[in-house]
């Protein structure tokens, strides 16, 4: 029951991810918005998805499934961790392309409900055992449903703004 309540909430989020990647062209994918001459520097697409897409890894290793098939690589750790800068790329050259981007987030959700839905509600309640997050979030359980609920649509927020910045309105 729990799992399928997270699962819930991340497939919602899934689906507003889809509808905000609808109309944005590969060539403004990791780019800042522009609004009036001014750029702003918020995360853009690339790095908003690129950074979604590091933490189903961890909900299915915390809840004892093979996460080996969704790992992110060096490469993604070192572009879209917490601790990661969004930069703008006008020349395509910083981030991964679109689609793999995009494919990335979509295939590490998809395995990470698939995951939820098969887990006995007692896993959820596993303490937290992640330095940084265990204070916020008690148990495994309350720390999945972060991840894949707020988390995602803190972000979701900025990709709102950004389409709205660049000319694309509501999605």
């Amino acid at each position: 029951m729990i799992g399928q309540m997270i699962a819930d909430s991340a497939r919602l989020c899934v689906g507003y991810a889809d509808r905000m990647v609808s109309g944005v062209s590969s060539e403004q994918f990791a780019r800042f918005a522009t609004v009036g001459g001014q750029v702003v520097e918020s995360n853009h697409p690339a790095f908003i998805l690129g950074h979604l897409s590091l933490y189903p890894s961890r909900v299915v290793s915390e809840l004892g499934a093979d996460a080996s098939s969704i790992a992110p690589t060096e490469k993604y750790e070192a572009l879209f961790s917490p601790q990661a800068t969004c930069l703008d790329d006008p020349d395509g050259n910083l981030y991964p392309a679109m689609e793999e981007i995009v494919s990335k987030f979509t295939s590490a959700h998809a395995a990470a409900i698939e995951t939820l839905l098969a887990a006995d509600d007692s896993t959820f309640a596993a303490v937290n055992t992640n330095e940084r997050m265990k204070s916020k979030f008690g148990t495994i359980g309350s720390m999945h449903a972060f991840y894949l609920g707020g988390h995602m649509m803190i972000h979701m927020g900025q990709f709102s703004a950004w389409r709205r910045a660049m000319g694309l309105g509501a999605a």
